[in-house]
């Protein structure tokens, strides 16, 4: 699929093609010379022609935001590339060039059209966040297998597709494989899918096309399983108690204990393990479900809060609205009468009266303003006292836990060391039996041996213990303290600051209309 052109120096986007480019398809006349002289902003740009530049690589289109419409064809293009700042774009066309593998789109969520016609392209594939692919063509490549097509059932918005041209294309089943498999199709190689021939082309395949809707549905379902899981495990992460329902804690003990993997193969180790495991995990568990109950009442109380503050927030706005409202009300009645008075005095002495009502409503609006801003410290100072005690109440009943752990591991050591005792003992008599395993009689050699491989299991042991109630304090700790700060932040200081700004502005525009009809006036004395 050679092009006439490809002995040309290949082209470089670069900033002159592209200024070119936009002032050429900008608007013509007048329109045209003002946006020349003005300037274009590459930000502003809805759609763009590059085709026939004999492009070699795509690059430096960053600028073009709001791109809906990129014409690519017709160039040398071998590689996909430097699209992703385009999440706008709706139509590409990457037709007539070097093109060998579908790639680079994974940002182009919004596309709708997408034309690889004429390309080196062997393979449908990493497509699968375009989700509204309505028309799709792929003629004139290097496709060869029908059943690749399958991959396209996942765009149940794709009405037309042209494939004419490929290899896959001379197969006598071609057309019927096609409109079976593809189920959405209004328009295939520009030919209407007339439903007659869609029912023939179902009947032919139905076998395998329930096989495919079967895989489809596992598929589908072992999907929602994962999101389930992972909004599952993210609601448990909230709560500061993920993975506790499970023997993850345990399994960690052992995972960096080397000592330990190997005295569990002393005998009698087996039935002590089993029981040691069953009741760390019940304790887990009553941490798990207790952090999930907290996790709701946190939740509770934060959703109160806000509700108390918008409750506030509201009702002082409401009151502040009613006051402009009744000053707007004075203000147009005011207006009429100063246009209409023709006494100098009796003008200045009614302008003084409207400046000391917009003194009186700054006043207002200000008071209104110092009552809420009292209103939410309070507001905000007891729900912290109430969160402080709650994440307070919540740690001390972790570590109440997490210390049960600890008792447990300490009567698991010491029934550890016991047996470690007596196996140490039959080993040196050689009464042992069964025989153990030759890195275990290692630990053997001595009582003192024996004795530190003991206690250094039990160390890695409370060592995780330990960094699992760092975990959790720590995380619940930050999170209270970043969320308060939040609130300080947005309600006491960003809020006011954009209110009195506000109130000063609505002042000083009822301060300078006022100035305005004066001098107005007084042009006409």
């Amino acid at each position: 699929m050679s092009r006439l052109y490809d002995t040309v120096e290949p082209s470089v986007i670069d900033e002159d093609m592209l200024q070119t480019a936009v002032e050429e398809q900008g608007p013509a006349d007048e329109a045209g010379r003002i946006a020349k002289q003005e300037g274009i902003d590459f930000g502003d740009v809805e759609s763009l022609r590059l085709d026939f530049k004999n492009i070699l690589k795509i690059d430096n289109l960053w600028s073009f935001t709001s791109l809906v419409k990129l014409q690519l064809d017709n160039n040398i293009i071998e590689k996909i590339e430097g699209l992703h700042v385009l999440v706008n774009l709706v139509w590409l066309d990457l037709s007539f060039n070097n093109i060998e593998v579908i790639e680079g789109l994974d940002k182009l969520t919004q596309l709708e059209d997408l034309t690889l016609y004429n390309n080196r392209i062997s393979r449908i594939e990493n497509m699968d966040n375009l989700s509204k692919l309505h028309v799709f063509s792929i003629g004139n490549n290097n496709l060869h297998e029908l059943d690749n097509l399958i991959y396209l059932r996942r765009f149940h918005g794709l009405k037309t597709l042209n494939l004419g041209g490929n290899p896959f294309c001379e197969k006598d089943n071609y057309k019927a494989f096609v409109v079976a498999h593809l189920s959405s199709l209004e328009f295939l190689d520009y030919r209407l899918v007339d439903e007659q021939s869609k029912a023939a082309a179902v009947e032919k395949y139905q076998i395998s096309i329930e096989e495919i809707l079967d895989d489809e549905k596992k598929a589908s379902m072992k999907i929602e399983e994962t999101e389930r899981k992972q909004k599952e495990f993210e609601i448990h992460k909230k709560a500061y108690v993920e993975l506790l329902d499970s023997p993850a804690l345990f399994e960690s003990m052992y995972t960096e204990d080397a000592e330990g993997q190997k005295l569990n193969g002393m005998p009698d180790v087996d039935s002590l393990l089993v029981s040691y495991k069953e009741k760390l995990g019940a304790i887990c568990m009553q941490l798990f479900e207790f952090g999930l109950q907290e996790s709701t009442r946190r939740e509770d109380e934060v959703n109160q809060f806000w509700e108390c503050v918008h409750e506030a927030k509201n009702e002082n706005k409401q009151t502040a609205m009613d006051s402009i409202k009744d000053f707007m009300v004075y203000k147009k009645k005011v207006f009429q009468e100063v246009g209409q008075i023709g006494d100098q005095k009796l003008l200045e002495a009614r302008i003084a009266d409207y400046n000391k009502e917009v003194s009186d409503l700054w006043d207002k609006l200000m008071g209104l303003e110092l009552q809420l801003v009292d209103q939410l410290e309070e507001v905000i100072k007891d729900f912290e006292r109430n969160m402080q005690d709650m994440v307070a109440t919540f740690i001390e009943s972790v570590q109440a836990y997490l210390s049960q752990i600890r008792d447990l591991e300490n009567l698991h050591h010491e029934k550890m060391m016991e047996i470690a005792i007596v196996t140490l003992e039959k080993v040196i008599k050689n009464e042992l039996d069964p025989e153990i395993s030759e890195d275990l009689r290692m630990l053997f050699v001595d009582k003192d041996t024996v004795i530190n491989a003991v206690s250094s299991s039990h160390d890695v042991h409370l060592l995780k213990i330990d960094n699992k109630e760092d975990d959790i304090v720590t995380r619940i700790n930050n999170w209270l303290k970043q969320m308060i700060a939040s609130i300080h932040q947005e309600e006491e200081v960003t809020r006011n600051r954009m209110r009195v700004s506000e109130i000063n502005h609505l002042i000083d525009q009822m301060r300078d209309e006022m100035d305005n009809l004066e001098m107005l006036q007084s042009g006409n004395y």
